[in-house]
């Protein structure tokens, strides 16, 4: 990320990076299954392509989205399950789904108005806002990709979209739990892959810090908390560490203890 760039351009630039890492995959390749319980690589990029979907969907046609929400039904996994359904192509076919998605949700996205909202699954996000949920998706499915295949991801400032979305969402944790949810939630103090410090949320508030790629990894649950170098300066922070999500819906099994080497995927 820089000066020069915007949300939509880093979101484009993460989609590009996700398909260059699977345009050399063989079709056992695409079946290779991922830390995510029964899901391939396929299902993976069938999730992300139904979520881009949805995304270039609630930007272009607000109505047809609300029209298409208003089917769902009370069962969270059985409504992701049903919407990958429809992408899992047969490879190659699926891997042009995933570049056709992403472009149309990234064009979409840049076009809607800077003071306007786009309708979402719990409550209307600016453009920009959603566009940085993309990135978080892509993270935590290219995690997955990633892990599968045995590749070491290379990250840059790109990841400051999603550590921002990871403060605004910093209360979702608390809610897929059913616990109370505290008056304010933490700040962070975060190492850059360039080496910058950013510091995100308030001054007077519990602190985490760390490298900004752990956080990454924290609230998309692909890796345990033991498994990263983030570290609380009070109760409320450490509990936070323990619950932390960036997605809305069940937490899921998240990743064991010791399941990847130290520093994996970074």
């Amino acid at each position: 990320m820089t000066d020069k760039t915007t949300v939509f351009d880093d979101l484009a630039a993460d989609s590009a990076e996700l398909t260059s890492l699977m345009a050399d995959l063989t079709p056992a390749g695409w079946a290779e299954p991922t830390p995510a319980p029964g899901w391939t690589i396929r299902h993976q990029v069938a999730h992300l392509c139904a979520v881009f979907r949805m995304a270039a969907t609630a930007a272009a046609s607000p109505q047809a989205f609300r029209d298409s929400m208003a089917h769902l039904g009370p069962d969270f996994n059985a409504n992701v399950s049903a919407a990958l359904q429809r992408f899992l192509d047969e490879p190659d076919a699926l891997l042009n789904r995933w570049r056709v998605e992403s472009a149309a949700a990234v064009q979409a996205l840049a076009a809607v108005p800077a003071d306007s909202v786009v309708p979402w699954l719990v409550r209307p996000l600016p453009a920009r806002v959603l566009a940085a949920a993309g990135m978080m998706e892509i993270f935590a499915h290219g995690q997955d990709i990633a892990d599968a295949l045995g590749v070491t991801r290379r990250h840059t400032d790109r990841l400051r979209h999603i550590a921002e979305f990871a403060a605004l969402t910093w209360d979702f944790g608390y809610h897929a739990r059913g616990l109370l949810v505290p008056a304010a939630g933490p700040r962070f103090e975060l190492l850059a892959p360039s080496g910058d410090r950013w510091v995100i949320g308030a001054d007077d508030a519990e602190t985490i810090t760390g490298e900004a790629v752990d956080l990454c990894l924290l609230v998309t649950r692909r890796r345990h908390r033991d498994d990263l170098g983030l570290f609380a300066s009070g109760p409320l922070a450490e509990h936070w560490l323990s619950v932390a999500q960036a997605y809305r819906g069940p937490a899921g099994e998240g990743r064991r203890p010791g399941q990847f080497a130290a520093a994996a995927g970074r």
